[in-house]
């Protein structure tokens, strides 16, 4: 898969007019996940992703490995995402995004970067970026039924 395809995918998948909101949006959650995870799981989970794309969980971050939860992670996604995205379309894009890299990477490293990330039965932890993939994953019956796949919440 190349760059073009890679966005092409989120880009229909968000619904989103143009490629350069959704390069904005795939950049803020794979920097921002490059930034709590150590520099090797970035490393690895990257290396099945288009160049461009790796950069954002490698090359643009300055410290990999930082401590944040995950309200912290979602107001950085918002604040990089700009164009006035709240917390709740933040999360969305987020999960889109990850579910879609858990169909480009090989199992074992998606479930390094989930074994990066706490997850416990409080509502405020890191299993909410990981909903879509645990509901199956953006998929054509979930498109069918829904119009266009998952929709946001609206919880933040």
């Amino acid at each position: 898969m190349n760059f073009d395809e890679f966005t092409g995918d989120i880009q229909h998948r968000l619904e989103f007019p143009d490629t350069g909101r959704t390069v904005r949006t795939i950049r803020a959650t794979l920097m921002t996940l490059g930034e709590r995870i150590p520099e090797g799981a970035a490393e690895d989970l990257a290396a099945s992703l288009p160049i461009e794309i790796k950069w954002y969980l490698t090359g643009a971050v300055q410290e990999h490995g930082q401590r944040f939860d995950w309200q912290e992670f979602i107001s950085r996604v918002s604040d990089r995402e700009g164009d006035r995205t709240d917390f709740s379309e933040a999360a969305y894009h987020s999960r889109i995004v990850v579910d879609f890299v858990e169909s480009q990477v090989p199992p074992s490293d998606f479930q390094q970067l989930r074994d990066q990330l706490p997850e416990s039965a409080d509502d405020e932890n890191w299993g909410k970026l990981f909903e879509v993939v645990d509901s199956g994953g953006w998929g054509d019956a979930q498109e069918a039924q829904t119009g266009g796949g998952p929709q946001p919440e609206t919880e933040e």
